[in-house]
Order: C-alpha cells, then structure tokens, then sequence
C-alpha cells in the first residue's frame, strides 16, 4: 500500500457550509490540477455546543453529508469526518496526508472568518497552501461598492449597483477524481449519528441533499411558480416559494446555478408579468446577497443594533410573553400557525417571518435578539447574515431607510391568509369557526375556551402607541447620533 508521503499533488477541499460537488469552485479547482484530491469536514465542537444550533438544523446536515460522501466515492474519492478544533485538526490533517494545499470555499461570518484567518496561518507554518474561493454569494462582498468607495447601508442602491453586475457561470461536476489509496494515517471517524453528536428533535424535516436541492431548484423553474412568485411569494397557504433557503444554507445548491436557472426561465417568459416574477425572485437573492454584504463589512451587526436608538430602546422582560409567542399560544391566529409551523418543520414561510418578528418586537415589546436566538435554534435554514438582517429589519433596529414599520397581525391575515386556509392548516382546533371569526382579530371568549386556545394575550392598538412612545424617546436620547 502507497504511503502518502509518496502521493504527489494532493489538496485537501474543506467543506464547511458547501455540501455539494456541482458548481463547487473549490472543488472544481482542486480537480483541475490532475493531483489527488480528498474531502474533509470537521465537526467543530463549539459550533455543536452553540445555543443556536439546534437538532434539526444537525440532523439535516447529516443527511446532506451522507449523499456528499457518497458522490465523492461515485467520483473515486473519499470524504473524512473528524472531530475537533477546526484549525488544529486541518493541520494535523494536511500533515498526516502530506498535502500540497488546500481549498475552501470562504465565509462572511465574523467568527468563520477568524477561523479561516488562523487556519491560513497554521497551514503557512507547514509550508501547505490554502486557497478560498467565493461561494455563497455571487461576488465578493468587497467588490461591491458606493461611488465614494464605502459599503452599501440601503438595499435599493445595492440591488441597482449588484444587477446591473454580470453574473458569473456555474462551475462544472468534476467527472472523476483521484483519491489516495489510504486514509487511515489521518484517522477520520465515521460519519456520526445525530444521537452521538448529543441532538434530538421531534421537527418534521424536509428531504435533505443536493439532489434535491437541484430537484427543488428545477421543479420550481421549470413550472409556474417562478413565473408567478410577484403574485404568489406573499400567501403562505400557497406553493409559491421555491423552498430552497436551506438547500442555499447549506450549500447543496450552487448559488450560480441557481441564478443560471432565472436566466434560463427568463428566456422562455412570454409576458412582463412572467418577467416580473423572475425579477422579484432575483430580488431575493440579492437581499440575501445584501445581507452578507453589510454582516461582512458590519461585523459588530452579529451582536447589536444598527441604530442607535434600538441600542437603548426600553424593551420588556416578560417571559411569560415570550413562551407564547414561542409555543404559538399567542392568541393571535396567524402567529401562532406561523410558530407551530417553525416549531413542527424547521422552516416558516418569509412573510410569516416579518409578521411573528414584528409580532414580538412591536406588540410584545420584547428584544429583537431573543427572537434571533430562537429562529437560529428552530430553523434548519437558520443563517446568520439573513437572519440576523430580517430581526434587525422587523425590530426598527436595522439598515431599513423606513424604520419603523408595524405589522397588524390582524390585517396581514385578512391580506395573505383570506379563506384561513394558513391558520387552519396549523391550528386545528379552530375549525369549525367561521372565516369571519377567524380573522376577526378577537375570537369570541367561550369559542377559544371550548377549543382550548387562549385569547389575545395583549392589545394590538395599545402595545402600537407603547412602542412609538418608547421609539421616540430612545431617539430623543440619542439626539445627534448617526442614523
């Protein structure tokens, strides 16, 4: 058997948040180079013990390592799993295997970003070659400026200058690669159970994998849905979302074959309302896109406000509040569907999103923050830039040009969810209600006794004026503060 000391050109792909072998830059260049090639992924114990990550989340992780593991054996290679400190690890790793580099696909994330910055350093002291690729947007965030050279604050500029950029192709499957005849002198363990890694969820979860990420991403363009996301996006009871904001989390999917696909559907739209569709999805992306450009540039976004005023905004420590607004026992039918949905799937549909975020944050009057660290728990798609960007936008405390915004939970019903359809598919123990009371906003007292579910645990028009008064006092103290 060939020791590796003798196995010439080898680099190492890390996988991170990539789990995939099509339009994968990293790999793509690995497989360029005609050496062998190997992938690895290390499970990093911080990361498992972070409050944010939460079973679920893990759980569909694994099952997209499963299939990646697999396509590399298609490819004639291996994917290893270790367990560690990520930097430590890569190095014993790339010293055991006698790599010549590795590649990796780079993060925004500010803690991603500090590890890749050691690993750069651990690598150069064995003299091994570490190279990042830009994967999870479709430009490097530093490329993307004002016209003074500053980073973008407001989305429509940036949605204006990142359009009007040509879109780079989508990198090739590598066909077949060169693995290494042994792996054993790294000492990879096997892929993981989700019991062993310490997690358990009782959540729903969609189908996991870069199959169907690709099936996801073609069954959507290839129907209407694309065609009619202007008019479909906002109606949760509807199949008109592509569903693959975990599939993009977790990189089954490649960010330019997705942006490919809206160039392909564009070519068969036959009226400006179908094109209309198109644009509005690539507006979403590049919201996603804008996020990770201000998180990156931002990085202190991670733990505070961007406004100043959010920073000594008077916000109400009521535990009780939050427990039902976490449980969906809120007494507000729309939000609570919406909870019990992230609660049972691990996903919730983006207008439910804005309607819950504001929910806690302007008639609870609840920290924005809390509802952040929740989402991250519960959501398999859970991404910090989008997720953080989407609290800060919902709780007046973000880049949002018009701040403050107030959702009625009562009216955002009446608008998306007109026939209850939304609502009764979650809450079943309203059926029997008429449509009316459904969306009355107050459900008569002895009907919510009856079904066991609770009445409105606050008044929507008072908590409104709370808020706007505490709004404009915490800008009062920071008058002269830039905003």
């Amino acid at each position: 058997m060939q020791n590796p000391s003798q196995n010439p050109n080898l680099t190492i792909v890390w996988h991170r948040r990539d789990l995939r072998i099509d339009d994968h830059p990293a790999l793509f260049e690995a497989a360029q180079l005609g050496g062998a090639v190997v992938g690895i992924f290390i499970f990093d114990p911080a990361i498992l013990k972070s409050p944010e990550t939460g079973g679920g989340k893990v759980d569909f992780m694994l099952n997209c390592l499963s299939e990646l593991r697999n396509n590399y054996r298609a490819l004639g290679s291996e994917l290893l799993f270790f367990h560690g400190e990520p930097v430590s690890t890569l190095r014993q790793v790339a010293e055991a295997l006698k790599a010549d580099r590795v590649f990796l696909n780079r993060d925004v994330e500010p803690m991603a970003r500090q590890r890749d910055n050691a690993a750069r350093d651990a690598l150069k002291e064995i003299g091994v070659e570490i190279k990042g690729f830009i994967d999870i947007g479709l430009h490097d965030p530093k490329s993307i400026a004002t016209k003074t050279n500053e980073p973008y604050k407001v989305y429509s500029p940036f949605w204006r200058n990142w359009s009007a950029i040509a879109k780079p192709q989508p990198f090739a499957r590598p066909e077949k690669l060169s693995g290494l005849p042994s792996y054993e002198v790294a000492q990879p363990i096997p892929l993981p159970t989700l019991a062993e890694l310490g997690f358990a969820h009782d959540q729903m979860l969609a189908a996991a994998g870069e199959s169907i990420g690709q099936k996801l991403l073609a069954d959507f363009c290839d129907s209407n849905h694309l065609l009619r996301y202007k008019t479909e996006r906002d109606f949760p009871a509807h199949s008109g979302t592509s569903q693959l904001s975990m599939h993009l989390r977790f990189g089954t999917i490649g960010i330019r074959r997705v942006w490919e696909a809206t160039g392909l559907a564009e070519a068969n739209a036959r009226s400006e309302e179908e094109r209309l569709g198109i644009t509005t999805w690539r507006q979403e992306l590049c919201w996603r896109e804008f996020y990770q450009h201000v998180l990156f540039h931002f990085p202190t976004l991670e733990t505070s406000a961007y406004r100043p005023q959010m920073k000594v905004f008077e916000w109400d420590e009521n535990q009780a509040r939050f427990t039902a607004w976490c449980e969906g026992k809120t007494g507000y039918p729309i939000v609570d569907a919406a909870m019990r949905q992230l609660n049972q799937t691990g996903w919730m549909h983006n207008r439910c999103r804005m309607i819950v975020a504001s929910f806690l944050t302007k008639d609870l009057l609840i920290n924005w923050q809390k509802g952040e660290l929740y989402f991250m728990q519960q959501l398999v798609d859970g991404d910090l830039a989008a997720n953080n960007g989407g609290w800060q936008w919902s709780a007046s405390s973000g880049m949002d040009p018009r701040p403050l915004r107030i959702f009625n939970p009562v009216s955002q019903a009446r608008k998306y969810d007109p026939e209850a359809e939304y609502i009764l598919h979650w809450l079943p123990e309203l059926r029997g209600l008429t449509q009316a009371e459904l969306l009355s906003g107050n459900i008569p007292p002895h009907q919510c006794q009856n079904r066991n579910y609770p009445l409105p645990i606050v008044d929507h028009a008072v908590q409104q004026r709370l808020f706007k008064q505490r709004y404009a006092h915490a800008k009062e103290l920071t008058q002269g503060s830039i905003d």
